[in-house]
């Protein structure tokens, strides 16, 4: 078992391999770490762990809050995720690796990072200025039957795309820009489709690339069926992701 220790960033959101993940950071625990992340030398990699939370806040109470108006708002790099961080964030992450990591004026810093890697996570250790984890490393494992599976998720997919955006037939990609390694196909269609963040955390987990088209299929399947019988959803607002306060 490989081990490595990280900072990590919990988020409400999923971020998968080899997806490009935009950062905003303005809490001061967030901000200790990109600046301890900016002392790495350029030419080593700056990374920390993404994991989604399960039960807290991604940005914690900076003013007092309901019930209690005088109650102080908690503080320190634990902040919103209760006496036992670890029991606040999903079992398995995925490793960001900041490409950029731009300071501004007002101290916070605006982060570019891609997802390289899955994780597992061990522990969590608040002693310093923000959570650090031990994290087991996770191999991406083919599968059975993984080409085939990734050829007809790809298909659903264009389907799903298709009922999502209202677009017509000749406007969507073209099989040639999509990618077609398994892996990748099932990472990045997991990150694009609209699922919530419990079912999009199942795809992080899945044991291998296989059993997550598998999975994927059956969603898109579903999902587009939806659409279809839905004829007055808002589809196209569905497309527009928004970024993490944080």
């Amino acid at each position: 078992m490989t081990t490595v220790r990280l900072p990590l960033f919990p988020l409400n959101s999923v971020l998968f391999p080899g997806l490009v993940l935009p950062l905003n950071v303005f809490e001061e625990r967030y901000r200790a770490m990109m600046r301890e992340l900016l002392k790495v030398p350029d030419d080593e990699q700056r990374q920390f762990a993404v994991v989604a939370i399960r039960d807290g806040r991604e940005v914690a109470p900076s003013a007092p809050g309901l019930p209690d108006q005088t109650s102080q708002p908690e503080q320190g790099p634990a902040a919103g995720f209760g006496d036992d961080p670890l029991k606040a964030f999903h079992e398995v992450g995925c490793v960001a690796d900041a490409a950029t990591i731009r300071e501004r004026e007002d101290g916070g810093f605006e982060v570019l990072a891609t997802g390289t890697t899955r994780v597992r996570l061990l522990s969590v250790d608040a002693s310093g200025p923000y959570l650090v984890g031990e994290l087991e490393t996770l191999d991406e494992q083919p599968g059975e039957e993984a080409g085939a599976l990734a050829e007809g998720v790809l298909r659903a997919f264009r389907s799903y795309q298709k009922r999502l955006a209202g677009a017509r037939e000749r406007s969507l990609s073209t099989s040639a820009e999509l990618p077609d390694e398994p892996s990748v196909v099932s990472y990045l269609v997991a990150a694009a489709a609209v699922l919530d963040t419990p079912t999009k955390q199942e795809l992080l987990e899945a044991p291998d690339t296989a059993a997550r088209l598998r999975a994927e299929l059956k969603l898109l399947r579903a999902e587009t069926a939806i659409i279809r019988n839905l004829p007055s959803l808002p589809a196209t607002e569905l497309t527009r992701g928004t970024t993490s306060l944080n």
